[in-house]
């Protein structure tokens, strides 16, 4: 969808893009300028494959003021982004037919990943009744002896749910019973939170071992471009993925590190900034969106993403008589009726939804909402 915007904004025609998964602000100064002095300073030669040991103890000194959790540095694997550490992760522990449980929605990648590495997902259906977050239940009825592995973020790309302690706990004490079964526990959101206070599954000892996380810089410092993630885990499984990403990509660019250790070194203003505009924003989109008929959406905990339910426009007709079938085909008449990207929801694993990002500027979202409210109600 972000190609095809782009293609139509290439004719001349004024495209607002919803589509993209990342924030419309800049990097901070001091991230950047930490980035010059890492220039002068000559940092330009090949890097440590599991990144420079100040960068790891950076993120160990992190998790542990931040999370209260107790990582040693040898226990952090820096990569080229978060999805990279996504990737090594499943590479490393997926075997052929091992299965795989992914909660719907779930961000695009999880699913193709597993393919990769010849694994099998399963995945649990969530809803907007129940804010697109599972339960012990669900979890224990999903799994297997094949089960090998658990995959899910909070705050979720691309409904924005967040878990909190209570809803965690829960499933950790299903895990309790499974001591088999991995945890991979994606926190790239992790400070777009509008609910109290991040909570990691890795807090509970039982399974605290069995725990990946992943997380980085790209969305809380607006580091998209960088491409510098990292994941957290027992020695045996960075050990792991260290091994495996010397034979791939190697050490992360090595400027990019530089200026990690310096945003984690000098706290979270512009994070808060950041979060703020985000906050208001959510308000705005989620009060616009309630004054579309046929659009249904919940108000979400974090992230900056609503996943709005439009299956009430399933069987309708555009101008031309074309019969809108599916999350897509709306994305598609969106795009090219309202000039508005969106994604179609059967891309996160749920086709009655779309997902819109809300990282744009207020006076954009605001004519995008119109737009859309304009285009769908020119279907019949």
């Amino acid at each position: 969808m972000t190609k095809l915007g782009r293609e139509l904004s290439a004719k001349g025609v004024n495209v607002i893009s919803l589509s993209v998964g990342e924030p419309d602000f800049n990097t901070p100064d001091h991230v950047k300028n930490a980035a010059k002095t890492a220039l002068d300073q000559n940092y330009t030669r090949y890097s440590p494959v599991p990144g420079y040991p100040d960068l790891r103890q950076a993120i160990a000194n992190k998790l542990k003021t931040e999370n209260n959790l107790d990582y040693d540095a040898s226990q952090i694997v820096v990569s080229t982004g978060a999805k990279q550490s996504l990737s090594n992760v499943i590479l490393t522990l997926i075997d052929p037919d091992d299965e795989v449980i992914i909660p719907t929605p779930y961000w695009v990648s999880y699913s193709e990943m597993v393919t990769l590495a010849e694994g099998k997902s399963v995945f649990i259906d969530t809803d907007l009744e129940s804010n697109f977050k599972i339960t012990a239940e669900q979890l224990e009825a999903a799994i297997t002896p094949k089960t090998k592995l658990f995959m899910f973020s909070s705050p979720c790309n691309p409904t924005g749910s967040v878990y909190n302690k209570a809803e965690l706990e829960a499933l950790a004490k299903v895990f309790e019973k499974h001591p088999n079964i991995y945890i991979l526990s994606d926190e790239i959101y992790e400070h777009i939170n509008f609910v109290d206070k991040h909570e990691s599954i890795a807090q509970f000892d039982s399974i605290k071992d069995r725990v990946i996380i992943v997380n980085g810089f790209s969305k809380a410092f607006a580091m998209t471009g960088w491409r510098l993630g990292y994941i957290a885990a027992n020695k045996e499984i960075a050990a792991a993925n260290d091994k495996l990403q010397g034979q791939t990509t190697s050490g992360t660019c090595s400027i990019a590190q530089r200026a990690g250790i310096v945003a984690y070194e000098q706290g979270l203003e512009s994070v808060l900034e950041m979060k703020k505009a985000f906050l208001r924003r959510r308000e705005l989109v989620y009060n616009l969106l309630n004054e579309i008929p046929g659009v249904k959406t919940n108000l979400p905990d974090g992230a900056f993403y609503f996943f709005p339910e439009i299956n009430a426009f399933f069987g309708k007709k555009d101008a031309e008589g074309n019969v809108i079938k599916d999350s897509s085909d709306l994305s598609l008449y969106l795009l090219n009726v309202g000039h508005v990207a969106t994604v179609g929801g059967d891309s996160f694993g749920n086709n009655n939804y779309i997902r819109l990002s809300y990282a744009a500027s207020d006076e954009s979202l605001v004519e995008a909402l119109k737009r859309i409210k304009e285009a769908l109600a020119k279907l019949n």
